[in-house]
């Protein structure tokens, strides 16, 4: 792949990467209420399940969506649903002194993680946008799809660890239960507004 063409698709991929979606929302609020460090896992899993669906996109699957739009209408209610359940899940955290030495509840685990990217809208649509804009015909095909698979690795890991390291900071800030209650349901509302943008 052509360096020009290399960093076009990075600058798609940053895009559909930085902005806020369920991904971002969710790693957010985990740092928040769980620190950095025990929210890697759940970053591990969400760019486990984003390469999962790019090899999916690229040899198949990807295929079967656009031929049969009611497998993208059903991926969408799944995704909404899940959404709705995990923003419940968020707003109604119970209130955890970070403070004290008693551990939190368990943040969100590795495959969950990598579950929510088969039901989020927003993860098909970059892989598919990534591997129908820049994926090369014929022998190069299979070294596009790398090149594709190291641009998606590279920019989850930046907006991971930005999105992850400004809950953390948050997260410091959170030292009463009203703050703590009003950023957790604040955030809830703001992972439900994101099934508006999958029916968008």
């Amino acid at each position: 792949m052509e360096l020009s063409l290399f960093l076009s698709m990075l600058g798609f991929l940053w895009v559909a990467a930085i902005t806020p979606g369920p991904n971002n929302m969710l790693l957010t609020t985990s740092g928040a209420n769980f620190g950095f460090m025990r929210s890697l896992w759940l970053m591990i899993g969400i760019m486990l399940g984003m390469q999962s669906i790019l090899v999916l996109v690229a040899f198949g699957v990807g295929g079967l969506i656009l031929i049969y739009p009611s497998l993208h209408l059903i991926l969408k209610i799944l995704g909404s649903l899940y959404l709705l359940w995990l923003a419940w899940k968020v707003a109604t955290a119970a209130y955890e002194k970070l403070e004290t030495d008693a551990p939190p509840p368990k943040p969100v685990r590795l495959y969950q993680g990598w579950l929510l990217q088969f039901l989020n809208p927003k993860a098909w649509l970059m892989a598919l946008g990534a591997v129908a804009s820049f994926s090369l015909a014929g022998d190069k095909y299979n070294h596009s799809i790398l090149a594709i698979a190291f641009g998606i690795f590279a920019v989850n890991i930046v907006a991971g660890i930005v999105w992850l390291g400004f809950g953390t900071v948050i997260g410091r800030l959170l030292r009463s239960k009203q703050a703590w209650i009003i950023f957790n349901v604040s955030m809830g509302l703001l992972t439900a507004a994101c099934v508006l943008l999958i029916w968008h």
